[in-house]
Formats: C-alpha cells, sequence, structure tokens
C-alpha cells in the first residue's frame, strides 16, 4: 500500500471518530435538523441560538448562499414559533473579502431577524479578525438594539475590549475563546485563562447589564451565581448542545435564563476540532454527558 493512500485512509478514519464525538454536540447536516433541536431547548426551558457552521469564505458565491441560508432560516424560526436567534460568523459572511462585504450581509441579516424580535449575535474568530468585528459591530449596534458581540477571555486585549464595549453600552457574550493563538496576543494556561475570565466576569456584573456567561466551567458557574446575588443584572447562561445536560434543567430551575448553541451543516470539523482543542475539559465534559444522555 502506498504511502499516500495510507496516509489518506488514517485521514479518514480519524474524521470518522472525530464526527462520532462531534454529533453530540452538533444538531445535523440540515437547516430542519438544526430547528428540530431548537425545538427540543424550547421544550427544556431554554432559548436556542442557531448557527450555520462555515468560516473563512473568500468565494462571494458561497457567501451569498450563506447569508440566503440565514435568511431563510430567519423565516423558519418565525414560523415554527421557535424562541431564539442566531449566532453568525463574520467570515463566512463576508469578512474574508472585505469589512464593507460583510457588514452589508450581516445587516441585511440583522434587518430580517429583528422584524421577528430574534437577537443576533456576532461572533469573534482569531484575533487577525479582531478589530475588523469590533468596527463592524460598532457600526451595527449604532442601528439596531438586539446585537451582541463576543469577547474572548484568552486573548491579553480583552479587558481593554470590555471597558470600550461597555462604554458603548453593548450586549456581551463572554467565552473562554477557542481560536490557537500566539503568547504575544493570548495567554497560554487554563489557569491564566479562568483567572482573566473570572476577573472579565466580575467587571460585567458590576458594569454590564445585558450579557451571556458562555461556559461549562462549574467553577466559573457557581462565580456567576454567587456574583448575581449582589448585582441585580439581565444576563444568561450560554452553552453547547450537548455538553452539561445534566447542569442546564437545574440552572432553569433555579430560575436562570439559558440558552443552548446550536451549530448545523456540513462543515463540521475545524469547528468541532477547536471544541475539543479549546480545553481538554470538554472531552471530560463531552464523555460525562453523553453518559448522563445514555442511561435508562
Amino acid at each position: 500500500m502506498s504511502k499516500d493512500r495510507l496516509e489518506k485512509q488514517e485521514s479518514t478514519l480519524i474524521e470518522k471518530v472525530l464526527f462520532k464525538i462531534a454529533k453530540q454536540w452538533i444538531a445535523g447536516d440540515t437547516m430542519e435538523d438544526a430547528l428540530k433541536s431548537a425545538r427540543q431547548a424550547n421544550g427544556n426551558g431554554m432559548s436556542a441560538i442557531l448557527n450555520k457552521l462555515g468560516e473563512h469564505m473568500a468565494s462571494k458565491q458561497k457567501v451569498n448562499q450563506t447569508v440566503s441560508d440565514y435568511l431563510t432560516l430567519v423565516s423558519s424560526l418565525r414560523r415554527s414559533k421557535i424562541i431564539g436567534g442566531l449566532s453568525i460568523k463574520p467570515t463566512q459572511v463576508g469578512l474574508a473579502i472585505s469589512a464593507k462585504e460583510c457588514l452589508g450581509n450581516l445587516d441585511t441579516i440583522i434587518e430580517k431577524a429583528l422584524q421577528f424580535q430574534s437577537f443576533v449575535w456576532i461572533d469573534m474568530e482569531s484575533s487577525e479578525f479582531t478589530d475588523d468585528t469590533f468596527n463592524i459591530y460598532k457600526n451595527l449596534f449604532e442601528k439596531y438594539e438586539r446585537v451582541g458581540i463576543v469577547i474572548q477571555a484568552n486573548l491579553k486585549r480583552t479587558g481593554k475590549d470590555l471597558d470600550t464595549l461597555l462604554k458603548q453600552g453593548a450586549k456581551i457574550r463572554l467565552v473562554k475563546g477557542a481560536y490557537h493563538e500566539n503568547s504575544k496576543n493570548a495567554y497560554r494556561t487554563r489557569h491564566e485563562v479562568d483567572e482573566n475570565y473570572r476577573k472579565l466576569m466580575n467587571i460585567l456584573f458590576d458594569q454590564g447589564n445585558e450579557f451571556a456567561i458562555a461556559t461549562h466551567d462549574s467553577k466559573l458557574i457557581d462565580l456567576a451565581m454567587e456574583l448575581s446575588k449582589k448585582h441585580e443584572r439581565k444576563f444568561e447562561f450560554q452553552m453547547l448542545k450537548g455538553i452539561r445536560d445534566e447542569l442546564k434543567p437545574v440552572l432553569v430551575k433555579s430560575g436562570f435564563t439559558v440558552s443552548e448553541y446550536i451549530p448545523y451543516g456540513t462543515n463540521w470539523l475545524p469547528y468541532s476540532i477547536r471544541r475539543l482543542r479549546e480545553r481538554k475539559r470538554n472531552i471530560l465534559l463531552l464523555g460525562s454527558s453523553f453518559i448522563h444522555s445514555h442511561r435508562v
């Protein structure tokens, strides 16, 4: 057997194994798969945040198709009476082409989403796109109220970015960060990232008002619950589909707002690799959720 053929077989095998893991947090290939998961989330007392997988699209044809898919998704959410919104990566709607292209496409999607009172989150990607993403968000937030931005605790710049966003009155989702960054731009150890997450979360509860704590980390979730007793703020917990499924109903029953992030589509591999690489603990949490979901 040739070396190339062997490597291809190994790659295919790895992809199959990854898919078995990834399907826990991905709704499926189609929009209907995502809508089905969204209905289940609503049935469990959670709102849904839908994301069509895809990124770094340099083809205008692919970008236009993605925009069209999101517009269809907005209509489907309304028609299905699903409580939820969208989360969109800038590079899947034109940022890999130009900031102007991305801004125009996001404007089109958000305008339609707001006709149905659907909230739209703008995802944050790797640091090379951070400045453009913040500038795009600033332009959109000046025009639309129901649009939010993501900040990443692993980036060293995020403290200053948060200060700027709070002065603008921005709606903010705090995540740990899943993209591989160099040590100049980002904290590299779990301890450093967690410490910065705590610091940023304290600032949000102290100065923010409408924000999301997006984590599966029990210690950080406990801290958020403690801070919520001291500060009356409009906030929610956000978690991936298929992770911490045993905790979500507990939070809902305790009176907290919980949203489930539901990705779908065929471009699942880059997303899934980041989820696994983000923190090794995600694998343990996923395994725990899998066991809980398969208990008789």
